[in-house]
């Protein structure tokens, strides 16, 4: 216990005294002393990393309900000497996917009595297994209030001890007699899944391409411990439920490039009338073919619905260019006149300058720019944008996942001494951090990350006070100098309108190249308070493109970049189906996986995502709470806990009584 003299204690009297209220008494402030020094020899939880879901839902909630095969290594080390791969692969997709598999027992099992009791028997003994690295205090407050007794007992009495053997059994008897068995597994599920992973990561980029964003952020916003590094698509919809115009054109661009209206309409609750109806007018004679959306093999999509969308598609991408060209008109700071393309256009040969080449353009039909003023929206145009702009800031469950990803989310984290971000850190290629001016002052690496993050928050929550704020949003998904983006331009324009490549290609920053440099990822590592030697730097953002041989441990382990390709737009290109990390108390685990099939396919057959999971880092000794971030704020308490016991025997606190 630590000593304290009386001249220490008077001079945090006051913190003591509100301290008193907590813990009266010498023996409360004594359980707890004992109850935190306890804590801090438990195991470390264990931390689950994902990142650049983009939309992927069902991908996303199997590795949540599998916690990346973590669920299944528990079912082998407590009852794989008992069962068959058969036996547990069942067990695990109803752990999985409870409702679900239930209902098809019901359908398939004749002797239903004995097979509830069977499965609650070892389900039981999982739940067990993924509750022994906690306190019963952390395990109670995990269990659902109906069945929280009768879980607790089944959990810390054992079935094998003479006295308590019927007991035990009559237990899970009663469950089936009574009929709640059903509502006992499906509650029992969820407390092994809730306690097999005690923290998650999402590194960015829940938005986009895929079709159910919203849904992982439901998820989300229900899960027990969670938090999120903003990505570039991220930013992207904060951006537009601040009201950022152009923000919102890119939002509705990429939804419409990729056939995703029920994100926006039913999802959102965003009303697509205005635009449907003035590019429908606006495009009549026009089959707006560059613009078709681009389709997976699942999606069945009427013709005059690809039409449809295809007329919106180049109506919302005009709409963004000339938002984007006045946008970086409005902020010379930003230093990106190279993006002004709209005035580099001739109108009468059709071709384009870019740079000091000339390229032809693959469209000729521009109804609604005026050569003089290219930027400048028509009146047509500007009542789309602000009827779209109010549906964006009016939409309920927009601004609840906006918020969450404020509350809970940020450019950068650090974490249990790793340092987590989903994209880069601007820097030079001389391997220094770049300096860049915001507010009229030069910052760099963690303080200019600092500055940027505040400026975002002060751009969503400061959004109806201040004109052009939210631009800076807009700033952070494109500019070549945002954290989130880390290339040198957002090409959309070029990719649009020129089939010729040469002006499509997005360098990466100099970031990409230095930090697979050990040395690189030490110094980034120290400037953010880490330590270089244990720490690590965990991204997003660019896809490892494994099938070319690539790897995402980089820097001599110092670096892992883990996103794999969880969107289906990146697979081909990647090769497998996304990384996920695992932390545990013995080390960093890369799970690599293969596509999800389908949730019936995983009820029905048992059949799991195959991932191969191998070790990137294992510790000599395993990791305790003392380790971590949480024990360092534990050792916190302790110390003024026993600061207040000295205050309790030397008088200068009085028991409260």
């Amino acid at each position: 216990m630590n000593q304290f003299n009386v001249k220490e204690l008077i001079a945090e009297q006051d913190y003591l005294e509100l301290l008193s209220r907590r813990f009266p008494t010498i023996s409360k402030a004594a359980t707890e002393v004992i109850n935190l020094k306890s804590i801090l020899n438990l195991p470390k939880g264990t931390e689950h990393f994902l990142t650049d879901l983009h939309g992927e839902y069902e991908a996303f909630n199997h590795v949540m309900n599998n916690g990346s095969g973590v669920v299944k290594r528990r079912i082998i080390d407590t009852l794989g000497k008992f069962l068959s791969q058969n036996e547990i692969n069942d067990l695990a997709s109803l752990i999985y996917y409870p409702e679900e598999k239930l209902q098809l027992v019901k359908d398939q099992e004749e002797n239903l009595s004995d097979w509830y009791e069977i499965s609650i028997y070892r389900l039981i003994q999982v739940c067990r297994d993924a509750s022994s690295k906690y306190t019963r205090s952390k395990v109670r407050k995990a269990l659902p209030v109906d069945f929280a007794y009768i879980i607790e007992e089944l959990l810390h009495e054992d079935e094998y001890r003479f006295n308590k053997k019927d007991y035990y059994n009559q237990i899970i008897q009663t469950i089936v007699e009574l009929d709640r068995a059903d509502d006992f597994i499906i509650a029992i599920s969820a407390v092994i899944k809730r306690l097999t992973v005690d923290h998650l990561h999402i590194i960015g980029d829940v938005y986009d391409r895929g079709p159910g964003p919203h849904i992982i952020m439901d998820t989300l916003i229900n899960h027990h411990s969670a938090d999120i590094q903003w990505g570039n698509h991220d930013i992207l919809w904060m951006g537009a439920a601040a009201g950022d115009r152009s923000c919102i054109s890119n939002v509705l661009r990429i939804s419409l490039r990729y056939a995703n209206m029920d994100i926006l309409e039913e999802g959102y609750g965003i009303n697509l009338f205005p635009l449907a109806t003035f590019a429908m007018n606006t495009y009549q004679g026009d089959n707006c073919q560059k613009f078709k959306p681009k389709l997976s093999a699942d999606d069945i999509v009427p013709d005059a619905d690809i039409d449809l969308l295809a007329k919106m598609h180049k109506a919302i991408s005009i709409i963004q260019f000339k938002l984007e060209h006045e946008t970086v008109l409005n902020h010379p700071e930003y230093e990106m006149q190279d993006r002004l393309l709209l005035d580099k256009i001739n109108y009468d040969d059709y071709t384009i300058t870019i740079g000091s080449d000339v390229y032809k353009l693959n469209l000729r039909t521009f109804p609604t720019i005026d050569p003089k003023e290219p930027w400048k929206l028509t009146a047509e145009e500007k009542s789309v944008i602000d009827k779209l702009r109010y549906s964006f800031l009016k939409s309920e469950k927009l601004q609840k996942h906006i918020r969450f990803m404020f509350a809970k989310g940020s450019i950068y984290l650090r974490y249990n001494n790793n340092l987590l971000f989903h994209a880069s850190i601007p820097m030079n290629p001389d391997g220094t951090f770049k300096k860049i001016k915001l507010k009229g002052l030069e910052k760099t690496g963690k303080e200019l990350l600092d500055q940027m993050e505040q400026m975002a928050r002060e751009a969503y929550f400061g959004r109806e006070k201040k004109n052009n704020s939210t631009d800076f949003l807009w700033y952070l998904w494109c500019h070549q100098d945002s954290p989130l983006f880390g290339k040198d331009k957002m090409a959309t324009l070029e990719r649009y309108l020129v089939d010729d490549k040469k002006p499509h290609k997005e360098n990466y920053t100099p970031y990409y190249l230095l930090v697979n440099e050990e040395k690189t990822a030490k110094m980034i590592l120290e400037e953010f308070g880490l330590d270089p030697e244990t720490g690590h730097i965990i991204n997003g953002h660019v896809p490892v493109k494994v099938g070319k041989g690539e790897n995402p441990i980089k820097a001599n382990g110092k670096l892992l970049v883990i996103d794999g390709g969880f969107a289906k737009a990146y697979q081909k290109e990647t090769g497998i189906a996304g990384y996920t990390l695992i932390y545990n108390s013995y080390g960093l685990l890369l799970a690599s996986h293969e596509p999800f099939e389908s949730v019936e396919k995983a009820v029905n057959d048992g059949i799991d995502i195959r991932s191969t999971v191998r070790v990137v880092e294992k510790v000599v000794d395993r990791k305790k709470i003392s380790d971590t971030d949480i024990g360092s704020n534990l050792k916190k308490q302790i110390y003024y806990l026993e600061m207040l016991l000295s205050a309790f025997h030397k008088g200068v606190i009085k028991e409260k009584i």
